[in-house]
């Protein structure tokens, strides 16, 4: 409910306030519209990279037997980069880098498939921590979109119609308070002409 006075004052601001939400509802529309694309392309590349882990790892269970030799200390992820990037206004990370710390082992006395296992380690821990990170953004961006889309609403659910209504109600009793007038000047005339011939 927009509070307001019967004055010229008071249509000013009014005006000036519903001008500023008409003027702004088409940047926050096209805001929205943004990060709802932006939302959709996070989704789909967070399900397919859960998909491509899923697919590597099915190819590798035919290992499983090996997995229990491996040295699993042998690699590790040891940090993630990120920076960030404005999307509609929004900042949002970026994964930059993936740094892994690997541990030395003998070739020579290693069996032949360690360097494959660390290969393939590399490349399913890659997999994750970018799905993971996707789904991260995905629900930043959602969550920024919500909100948007809760802005656009109230601009033109609640706040518009509600200012063009305030408007409108101040013009109507602008106008009967000067209809008034005129009339009470028209009868205090009438009055005056009709003493004056008497």
């Amino acid at each position: 409910m927009i509070k307001f006075q019967f004055n010229k004052t008071a249509l000013g601001e009014l005006g000036k306030q519903l001008a500023m939400r008409q003027k702004a509802l088409p940047t926050i529309k096209s805001k929205e519209s943004a990060l709802r694309s932006e939302v959709k392309k996070a989704k789909d590349r967070m399900t397919e990279l859960k998909a491509q882990l899923d697919k590597t790892m099915a190819e590798y269970d035919y290992m499983v037997q090996l997995w229990g030799e491996f040295d699993r200390s042998l690699i590790e992820v040891r940090d993630v980069k990120f920076g960030t990037q404005k999307i509609a206004g929004v900042e949002i990370p970026v994964l930059e880098d993936i740094r892994y710390s690997e541990k030395p082992y003998n070739l020579f006395s290693a069996p032949l498939w360690i360097a494959d296992g660390v290969r393939i380690l590399k490349e399913l821990a890659r997999l994750g921590v970018e799905s993971e990170f996707y789904q991260r953004k995905m629900d930043l961006l959602e969550k920024a979109r919500k909100k948007t889309t809760q802005k656009v609403n109230l601009y033109e659910k609640v706040q518009i119609p509600g200012y063009q209504e305030a408007i409108r109600k101040i013009k109507r009793f602008l106008e009967d308070e000067e209809n008034l007038s005129k009339s009470s000047q028209k009868i205090v005339k009438s009055r005056l002409e009709a003493e004056a011939t008497i």
